[in-house]
């Protein structure tokens, strides 16, 4: 059987939700490393069309609604037509709209069934889509890398986000699931999780002093950067992590412990 284990100065990479916070980081990442990259938006089309023109001969800004089946198979017919090859890589990452701020989270007793789905639905059918979007492309040349992105509060609940979490611990069941179908297609599937990062459009909501409580009980005695939380993803797209699938890494410095 094959080993499918490009580097990743030959791979066509999708960063969903990838023009600004952690996915702008992501996207700059795999640029950096002088692939090719598609960056995925929804409403940041400025950003996402600002950072394609740092890499103009290898970074593509196309918008898609990733719940949208229909939107995303479109986004990957104009990769594949832009670069002439299929997508290798797919890195989810694109957040339903969220804001993480603890004052504001829903209690127990005030949390919806609406806020649960909306995370539900957009995380895991976002996934869903581009996964089953990559798979021609994949299976035809003979594998494939998939990149869930994850969170450490499924593991260390510490901040009780009910809908987002929930989201998440479902996106790391398909991740094991998805391992096992996909694997004798030479795709891989696994998942990277974070805790805060400093900072993000995402954690611009969180104190500072919340940065310096979670820095004083992490290990490595500061808050993981987003371009540190990159540099995993980076691995896992390599071909030093070809025999690795169905794994969730947490990547936080080591406060919580996989």
């Amino acid at each position: 059987m094959s080993n499918f284990s490009p580097a990743i100065d030959t791979q066509i990479v999708l960063i969903t939700g990838g023009a600004r916070g952690l996915g702008a980081h992501l996207s700059r990442a795999f640029l950096g490393q002088g692939a090719r990259v598609v960056i995925n938006y929804l409403n940041s089309g400025e950003a996402a069309n600002a950072l394609a023109s740092e890499a103009p001969e290898r970074a593509l800004a196309v918008q898609a609604d990733v719940t949208d089946p229909e939107a995303v198979k479109t986004l990957f017919d104009s990769a594949h037509s832009h670069f002439g090859a299929p997508i290798t890589t797919v890195v989810n990452n694109a957040l339903p709209s969220f804001s993480f701020n603890g004052e504001a989270r829903p209690q127990a007793d005030s949390l919806s069934w609406a806020q649960m789905s909306q995370q539900l639905e957009g995380v895991n059918r976002g996934a869903l889509n581009t996964v089953q979007a990559a798979l021609p492309g994949m299976r035809e040349q003979g594998g494939g890398r998939i990149l869930n992105i994850g969170t450490n509060l499924f593991q260390n609940p510490v901040v009780p986000y009910h809908d987002y979490t929930a989201g998440k611990a479902a996106l790391l069941s398909l991740t094991r699931t998805l391992s096992q179908d996909l694997g004798p297609d030479n795709i891989t599937v696994n998942m990277i999780s974070g805790g805060l990062l400093r900072t993000t459009d995402a954690s611009s909501a969180t104190p500072e002093s919340v940065f310096d409580l979670i820095a004083q009980n992490t290990p490595l005695r500061r808050v993981t950067t987003p371009e540190e939380f990159a540099d995993a993803a980076l691995f896992f797209a390599s071909p030093w992590a070809r025999a690795v699938t169905g794994q969730n890494l947490i990547v936080d410095g080591g406060l919580v412990k996989g």
